[in-house]
């Protein structure tokens, strides 16, 4: 990444700004794109509503043939948070071609399918806003701007338009996929958007947090992190969260789960909530993210509580270092005063039974020492599904997975129809960074990628 790669890089924009010269229409554009000469990398930000703009990054995989045995597929990744930035997290830390270092990552993705990156929802990472009155309130605004997105990435990403699309989320981003998947269903089904939906893929996510809140205290009682005094109290806290859930109190649930996760801190030697393997902070994953902010809206989902006093000069190897010095430079198109951070509802079972009645293949997958979105918890949400299918899909026996040379099981996965549930043995939270061999082995299969 020299100086000379960057000017190159400049080309798509010095081009863009010559023909603004030629032609005011095409400044009035509602997108900007640019990337590498060759192709293998677009990225630009589409106006997804006057003064509201969504920064992406696509990936072009050098395993895609010009002539493929089947369609090749194309991964849209959506980041948890709320909030957090999939360009800048997801892509350098866990499955994107390079890693914080800037060296290149064996594991990526990029060798079974193309990837898309998106700072989703706006105001997330280079995406931004002109008037803090467009941030988006709910779940179904970030899935309506994410939609008018993938409408304009049709046009600026040409592959789309015959790769299937799987849209694979963790923590918060898997309630941006399941809004977002059903939006693409129904649009694609009216003729709206030209795309067509291979999977959605939800990895440790937030969909429930009744379940995921009731899981904590079993989990950790089962580990040794709870004892029996603290676990009562624990309990009583969990049920207090849940009846406020029940009554729509959402801020006052939210008081209560945030006071919840301090007694578990306080009682549990201060347990790692992305895994319970780990104390606060030791988690790799964490341990490069940029430092705190407070304006996410829950300091536990959020991928920088422990953070605080990290480098994040634009010099430095750290996710927040390289996103406002090397990686911005190489962009061009960042506005030159903005720099990159995160920035600060509910999904029912209802929009999973309609991804699965319209024939989309629905993926849930859980690294197993989660606490904050536990296997448990996502064991209990699938098991309310109204889907036709579940009481089957519930009766079979598991199938071991392995990977590579290692030895022994490295994950277990159910499947039955158009569902699919992967449990990732010795993965927290952050499964591509955890278990790279086996997420890799995984989302092949999901994607039925012509590279397996």
């Amino acid at each position: 990444m020299d100086m000379s790669y960057y000017q190159l890089a400049l080309l798509p924009l010095l081009l863009l700004l010559l023909l603004c010269l030629v032609s005011l229409h095409a400044c009035s554009a509602a997108s900007i794109t640019a990337g590498t000469p060759d192709g293998s990398e677009l990225w630009g930000y589409v106006e997804i509503r006057p003064k509201a703009h969504l920064f992406w990054w696509y990936y072009k995989s050098p395993q895609r043939t010009s002539t493929p045995t089947k369609p090749w597929p194309t991964i849209l990744w959506l980041q948890g948070g709320p909030g957090a930035s999939g360009v800048g997290l997801g892509n350098f830390l866990e499955m994107g071609p390079l890693d914080v270092n800037l060296k290149p990552r064996n594991s990526t993705w990029l060798q079974k399918a193309d990837l898309i990156f998106v700072d989703n929802p706006v105001g997330t990472g280079y995406s931004y806003v002109e008037d803090n009155s467009l941030f988006v309130t709910s779940d179904w605004e970030q899935a309506a701007d994410a939609t008018t997105l993938l409408k304009a990435l049709v046009d600026e990403v040409p592959t789309l338009r015959s790769s299937p699309l799987f849209l694979v989320a963790e923590s918060y981003g898997g309630k941006y996929a399941a809004t977002l998947g059903v939006s693409v269903a129904r649009a694609a089904r009216a003729g709206e958007l030209n795309v067509t939906l291979g999977s959605v893929a939800l990895g440790d996510s937030w969909i429930s947090p009744e379940d995921f809140t009731l899981a904590y205290t079993p989990l950790l009682l089962a580990v040794s992190r709870l004892d029996d005094n603290a676990g009562d109290e624990a309990d009583k806290k969990a049920e207090t969260v849940k009846k406020q859930i029940a009554a729509g109190q959402w801020a006052a649930a939210q008081t209560s789960w945030e006071v919840l996760l301090g007694f578990i801190a306080t009682k549990s030697g201060n347990v790692d909530v992305y895994n319970f393997l780990l104390d606060s902070g030791m988690d790799p994953v964490a341990a490069n993210t940029p430092a705190g902010s407070s304006q996410s809206s829950s300091p536990a989902m959020r991928y920088s509580t422990y953070l605080q006093g990290q480098d994040s000069s634009p010099d430095s190897n750290t996710i927040d270092g390289i996103m406002n010095g090397v990686i911005k430079q190489k962009l061009k198109i960042i506005p030159s005063d903005f720099t990159w951070g995160e920035q600060s509802d509910s999904v029912y079972n209802a929009l999973i039974d309609e991804l699965l009645s319209y024939g989309v293949n629905v993926t849930v997958y859980n690294g197993q020492v989660d606490v904050i979105c536990s296997t448990d918890g996502a064991e209990a949400w699938v098991q309310k599904l109204k889907w036709d299918g579940l009481k089957t899909f519930l009766s079979l026996p598991r199938q071991p997975l392995y990977c590579g040379d290692s030895q022994g099981t490295k994950a277990f996965v159910r499947s039955y129809k158009n569902l699919h549930f992967y449990w990732i043995l010795g993965a927290g939270h952050f499964v591509p960074a955890d278990q790279p061999c086996i997420a890799l082995s995984m989302i092949s299969s999901i994607t039925q990628s012509p590279a397996s």
